[in-house]
């Protein structure tokens, strides 16, 4: 049991130290031995454990999915309604660009890697679909008896707000987290304010 142990703290480390050093430096800056040393492990250790590159990247992938989906899922909770939930997962997205921009970084590089690796493609095309059945789960199926949304599904709406909270985000990291582009993502709201039935 205490062998057990150890390998899976060892994992976690190299782990880790994998993380760190692709959310500081990207992907291309990076090598098995930059992780190596920053794990204090031997070289050898990252293929026992991971096998290679695609292999710890993968793993990567998984537990930065699961964070997303538990971080993101328990945010939406904490609102009564779809409108309130809007504001839950738009604070939670600029949350994380204030204090933990790495995140962000982290999944737009691993994204531009998935366009050639297919278990990676697999992965992150899963992850996109979790975060759009949340989003469709607690925010869009709100939303479909207004006139404006009529003739959308509740998927479709839930990966617009998607890709414009992702999008946004982007763009929010090439300029260096400039405050005034992570309130933009505030007008999203304005969106599912909206109701031209109203009018």
């Amino acid at each position: 049991m205490t062998n057990d142990t150890e390998k899976i703290k060892q994992a976690q480390k190299i782990l880790d130290a994998a993380f760190k050093c692709i959310s500081t430096r990207g992907y291309a800056n990076v090598s098995l031995r930059d992780i190596a040393d920053e794990a204090d492990v031997v070289l050898s250790q990252l293929n026992y454990y991971y096998k290679n590159k695609e292999g710890l990247f993968t793993e990567i992938v998984k537990t930065l999915s699961a964070q997303y989906l538990n971080e993101i899922e328990s945010n939406l909770k904490k609102g009564e309604s779809g409108k309130e939930r809007v504001a839950c997962l738009i604070e939670y997205f600029q949350g994380v660009l204030r204090t933990k921009p790495e995140l962000f970084t982290l999944i737009f590089d691993l994204s531009s890697m998935a366009l050639w690796s297919e278990p990676l493609k697999k992965l992150l095309n899963d992850l996109f679909n979790d975060l759009t059945d949340l989003i469709e789960k607690y925010i869009t199926n709100d939303f479909l008896d207004r006139e404006f949304f009529k003739y959308e599904s509740s998927a479709t709406l839930a990966r617009l707000m998607l890709g414009a909270l992702f999008g946004t985000s982007i763009q929010v990291m090439l300029a260096n987290g400039k405050a005034d582009m992570i309130d933009s993502l505030s007008a999203l709201k304005v969106l599912f304010e909206y109701d031209s039935s109203n009018q």
